[in-house]
């Protein structure tokens, strides 16, 4: 934790003169070849309780950067996704983990894509948005899935801050799991709730 609090603390320091931009810029790394957990939601509270009026373009702006990288990866997955997920289940990602998540993608399609979107570490949220470019995910629905999983986590985040300052941070920093596993139980709640509906309406 003392690691990562003092790469949040100089990312902070690096990247406080940008503001939003930098934010984006963060969490484009983050989301392509970069793995810099919980570092992109701590920041965007602070920049959000130093100037809330304009929480929601940070939110905005962190959720665009995310969405660009993790297109990166979309794109590693179309060119060439199975060879990459296979070499990565030989280095030690799990064979039959990749086997689950084919299966969820055949079944659950942009779903698989928005939960993963909304939970913290450890949840393996890269090898998701590979599997969406090998198992044939379209462009728009899974541009639409992680814009809304990732608009949902960061939005929060931000609403969090102004709502609750410094407390937001120490508690999230504290709970980043229980965090994520809220978000992601109010998320599967609200799309049940709309799948029931939809059942409904065509009986």
């Amino acid at each position: 934790m003392e690691l990562l609090d003092g790469v949040a603390a100089w990312l902070e320091a690096t990247l406080l003169p940008y503001g939003g931009v930098g934010l984006m810029l963060l969490a484009a790394c983050d989301s392509s070849f970069l793995s810099l957990p919980e570092v992109n939601d701590i920041l965007l509270m602070t920049f959000s309780i130093r100037d809330p009026d304009r929480m929601a373009g940070l939110a905005a702006l962190t959720t665009l950067g995310s969405v660009a990288g993790c297109s990166a990866l979309y794109a590693v997955g179309r060119g060439g996704g199975g060879a990459f997920l296979q070499r990565r289940a030989r280095r030690g990602a799990s064979t039959d983990r990749l086997e689950r998540i084919g299966r969820w993608y055949r079944r659950y399609g942009m779903l698989a894509v928005i939960v993963p979107s909304v939970l913290p570490p450890p949840t393996p949220f890269k090898i998701f948005v590979l599997s969406a470019g090998t198992f044939g995910i379209s462009w728009p629905r899974f541009i639409a899935a992680v814009t809304v999983g990732r608009s949902i986590r960061y939005f929060s985040a931000g609403v969090l801050a102004v709502l609750y300052g410094d407390a937001a941070i120490a508690f999230v920093e504290s709970n980043y799991r229980l965090v994520g596993a809220v978000l992601a139980a109010a998320l599967a709640a609200v799309i049940l709730v709309l799948a029931l509906g939809a059942v409904r309406r065509r009986a």
